[in-house]
């Protein structure tokens, strides 16, 4: 457990400078504060808008983007990002010399790759709640203050989270295994445009077991928990963390035959 704790400090410590970090933060910096620019300055239209509409409209955007094609593709990034140190450097041999074990190394580097995931969603979650009443309180006209939804924003892109589990497990053993990022890129790229057909456009009934359908899934999902609240384990989620569990410990094994050849 101490191995894994280092290799985990050892991966911000590593990463903390680079684009794929700073992405995590960023991102949902600027695409909520475009969202609520454009609510600033389109205000009176949304001035009749009812407080829980308003912030269905204003929340929406972002769930929207990242749901339909920015969460795999950020997924995508943030699993080559912590791997392409290594890669970089040319330090995996090197790495795995240390008097820690493979799995612990592997493990962190995954856990990690995660977390920044999850900063990502949870960041999104912060800045439309923050924007939301600063917008209430530089435009009085848009009545945010008026309707609370903290709790169902959270667990969405809680959900979220959880529905890009088995993007991040294939994707991060994708860039394990590449050292050129355009090929787990286009993967990516390939997955996501042939996820979103599957559950968007053709809705074939086992989308939910396409990796990268399972993000739009679980948004589409909401339309119908309206009335009933937010169900996290959905199909789809569920489909995601299994298929990200199995990919994870099969990586593990691939992995670990290839770095002692």
């Amino acid at each position: 457990m101490k191995g894994f704790f280092l290799s985990l400090q050892s991966e911000f410590y590593k990463s903390r400078k680079t684009l794929g970090f700073w992405s995590a933060i960023l991102l949902p910096l600027l695409i909520t504060a475009l969202v609520t620019l454009g609510f600033f300055l389109k205000s009176a239209k949304f001035s009749a808008t009812p407080a829980m509409g308003l912030w269905i409209q204003f929340a929406g955007i972002p769930l929207g983007m990242m749901g339909s094609f920015l969460l795999p593709m950020f997924v995508v990034f943030i699993a080559y990002s912590v791997n392409s140190v290594e890669h970089k450097a040319d330090t995996w041999k090197m790495l795995f010399t240390l008097p820690i074990s493979k799995w612990a190394m592997y493990s962190a580097k995954y856990v990690y790759a995660m977390l920044l995931v999850l900063l990502c969603m949870l960041l999104f979650a912060i800045l439309t709640l923050g924007f939301g009443n600063l917008l209430s309180i530089m435009k009085p006209e848009l009545k945010f203050s008026d309707y609370h939804m903290e709790k169902a924003l959270f667990q969405i892109y809680f959900k979220l989270f959880l529905a890009s589990l088995s993007i991040l497990s294939l994707q991060f053993l994708l860039s394990l295994l590449w050292v050129d990022f355009l090929k787990p890129m286009g993967v990516g790229f390939v997955g996501t445009i042939i996820g979103g057909i599957l559950a968007g456009n053709a809705k074939w009934e086992h989308a939910y077991l396409v990796p990268f359908s399972q993000p739009l899934l679980s948004i589409m999902s909401l339309g119908r928990q309206a009335n009933a609240g937010i169900d996290l384990f959905t199909k789809e989620v569920c489909a995601s963390m299994a298929i990200g569990f199995v990919i994870f410990i099969c990586g593990y094994f691939i992995v670990q035959r290839k770095s002692v050849k």
